[in-house]
């Protein structure tokens, strides 16, 4: 997007989640990063979403309940 490949050296630490969750940080992370060393890239960055933080977030166990939404087995007899 910002035609920047070979440009910069980049090391990360990365602490929590899964193998993808992961890279969508150092993704967003990078761009953030691209952006203060140069605004103008902004635009660019923007349209191919990767100033968006994943905002999906693990949905809660309620009480009553097994789970986050899988419910106690229901016998009718």
């Amino acid at each position: 997007a910002t035609e920047t490949e070979g440009t910069y050296d980049v090391l990360v630490n990365v602490d929590g989640g899964g193998f993808t969750g992961q890279a969508g940080a150092i993704r967003h992370g990078i761009a953030r990063a691209l952006l203060e060393a140069d605004p103008e890239y902004r635009a660019s960055l923007k349209r191919e979403g990767f100033l968006t933080r994943d905002a999906r977030m693990k949905e809660r166990k309620k009480y009553g309940l097994k789970g986050a939404r899988r419910a106690p087995q229901f016998s009718k007899r």
